[in-house]
């Protein structure tokens, strides 16, 4: 029996709520069906020593397990899938693909949705903020059109619920996302997790 425990905030301002990144590693949990409980970070413990020192960028998720100790929500998820088919299918070739759809997810989408968010809810009012984001939001753009294109009216990015998905839909869940996959992709874009 596993002793997985997941380190979260306890409280996030109301425009994170939902977007915090451990919501990954619970949904990743959950589509593996592995139990976990769960420890929540009050105001300021994220900066305190002990936190620190699992996550030394005082952030969440942490996963502990046994005497392991895992910061990152990709790095978490690939751990967590690499224990459930559901995630990473058993085939070798279907698992390279769900691993390259989870760090094109973390790599080529998230960072320009996630400037795009930055600009608007930290710098809106800055003059390089203004004269930044027409381009942000291009770049942004043009990566959520190239997802739609190669989703191409299906619903999953490999034929099948994976990993991949998992993260693609998470980073979806920005706001700044408002991404043009009609005709497909209802389930990334957040019919999951099942309930």
């Amino acid at each position: 029996m596993s002793n997985i425990c997941i380190t979260a905030f306890k409280w996030v301002p109301p425009f994170a709520q939902g977007l915090v990144r451990d919501l990954r590693v619970r949904w990743a949990l959950e589509e593996a069906g592995l139990p976990y409980s769960e420890k929540l970070l009050g105001p300021g413990e994220q900066n305190s020593p002990a936190h620190r020192s699992v996550q030394p960028f005082g952030q969440v998720p942490v996963y502990e397990e046994d005497g392991l100790t895992l910061f990152e929500s990709g790095a978490i998820v690939m751990h967590i899938a690499e224990r459930s088919e559901v995630l990473l299918p058993k085939d070798p070739a279907q698992r390279s693909r769900a691993r390259t759809w989870m760090f094109a997810a973390l790599n080529s989408v998230e960072p320009h949705v996630q400037n795009l968010t930055t600009i608007d809810l930290f710098f809106q009012n800055e003059e390089w903020a203004k004269q930044r984001r027409p381009a942000a939001e291009k770049l942004a753009q043009s990566r959520l059109e190239a997802l739609a294109s190669s989703l191409a009216g299906r619903d999953y990015l490999e034929g099948s619920f994976t990993a991949g998905d998992l993260m693609m839909a998470s980073v979806l869940r920005n706001p700044a996302a408002s991404c043009p996959l009609h005709g497909g992709g209802e389930h990334v874009t957040g019919a999951r997790p099942r309930t």
